[in-house]
């Protein structure tokens, strides 16, 4: 017996991986931790490739609070997060930016969006032990800021411009972050 897992202990390996990622409660952690490994500071765009976000006019409705218009951010920078409790890309980067809105949160406006059930999402955010303002969209997103892909994150200027969009996951507390959000608040 011995020999052989001395012989096959790679592939014995490999297969225990292989039933940890089909198994659904040991998946998701995986996903998560690969995630996190993998995420680097979000890039800026290059300002002749940016897009101005000009319709402001989006209804969103604040988890246990009611009704919120976008337009109450009109010249404030942004950063607007779409994701969900089931993708782990979007579950990777939540640390990061619990981090960035705990020093960010009263200076900038931060939207974490998603289509899913509010009991749901109380359940994530207080399992996780997170405050990030969470909102539930009723109404699509404006033009500008529709994306297929989860998570997608935007960070809008005061002037409305698109200094950032990123699909997947990212590390959203590093010090270029932080550069450049002190940056654009400066402005």
């Amino acid at each position: 017996m011995i020999p052989f897992l001395k012989k096959n202990w790679s592939n014995i390996l490999f297969f225990v991986f292989l039933a940890l990622l089909i198994i659904p409660q040991t998946r998701m952690p995986i996903q998560v931790f690969v995630q996190r490994l993998v995420s680097f500071s979000p890039s800026e765009k290059a300002e002749d490739k940016r897009e101005t976000l000009e319709d402001y006019n989006w209804n969103l409705s604040k988890l246990d609070e009611g009704a919120i218009y976008l337009s109450e951010s009109k010249g404030k920078v942004m950063v607007i997060n779409f994701w969900a409790t089931w993708c782990p890309p979007c579950v990777a980067e939540m640390p990061s930016f619990q981090k960035l809105y705990d020093s960010y949160g009263e200076k900038v406006d931060f939207y974490f969006v998603t289509s899913e059930g509010p009991d749901k999402v109380k359940k994530f955010m207080d399992k996780n032990g997170y405050s990030l303002p969470i909102f539930l969209q009723s109404y699509k997103a404006p033009v500008a800021l529709e994306s297929n892909a989860l998570p997608t994150t935007y960070l809008i200027s005061k002037s409305g411009e698109i200094v950032i969009e990123e699909t997947g996951a990212a590390d959203w507390n590093s010090k270029k972050m932080r550069a450049l959000l002190d940056k654009l608040l400066a402005k």
